[in-house]
C-alpha cells in the first residue's frame, strides 16, 4: 500500500495480493486515526461479504471468489472501540462474466488488480459498544 496525506485526506493505493480490511487499520495504526469516511473502488478476485440477520443477530457470509470482481463501491467508517480501529465497510462487487452483482458488510477482500481509497479524517473520537437488543457494535456519542 501506498498513501500520501493532504491535510484530513488521504488518498491511498493497494496493490494487488493487498487485504483491503487489514491493510486500513494498518493505516489507522500508522495515522493515528480516530474517525473517519472512507470510500473507494477497485478489484478483488477474492471478497468476503455478510449480511447481518436482525432476528438471529448474526452475519451469514459468503464468499465470492469464482473470478474477478469489480469493488463498484467501498464506503463505510473507521472509529475506535476499546482504544483499537474499527473498521465498518460496506461494499458492491459485480462480476462482468457472470453479469451479477452482489452487496453487503466487507469482512475481507483480496486486491486482484488495484484498490484505490480516499479517507476523509474527522477531527474527533466517536466510539463503539457492543448492543445487546441490536447485536452490533454502535456509535457511542
Amino acid at each position: 500500500m501506498e498513501y500520501r496525506r493532504f491535510g484530513n485526506k488521504i488518498v491511498a493505493r493497494m496493490d494487488k495480493g493487498e487485504e483491503i480490511c487489514a491493510k486500513l487499520l494498518e493505516l489507522a495504526e500508522a495515522e493515528d486515526i480516530r474517525l473517519a469516511s472512507v470510500s473507494g473502488i477497485g478489484a478483488s478476485n477474492d471478497v468476503t461479504l455478510g449480511v447481518f440477520d436482525t432476528h438471529t443477530k448474526f452475519y451469514n457470509k459468503t464468499v465470492y471468489n469464482a473470478t474477478d470482481y469489480e469493488l463498484g463501491s467501498v464506503t463505510g467508517s473507521l472509529s475506535r472501540q476499546d482504544g483499537k480501529p474499527y473498521l465498518h465497510l460496506h461494499a458492491v462487487i459485480g462480476s462482468p462474466v457472470m453479469g451479477e452483482c452482489h452487496a453487503g458488510h466487507l469482512n475481507a477482500a483480496v486486491v486482484s488488480a488495484t484498490c484505490e481509497l480516499v479517507i476523509d479524517v474527522i477531527d474527533g473520537e466517536v466510539g463503539r459498544e457492543f448492543s445487546d437488543e441490536i447485536g452490533l457494535n454502535l456509535f457511542k456519542f
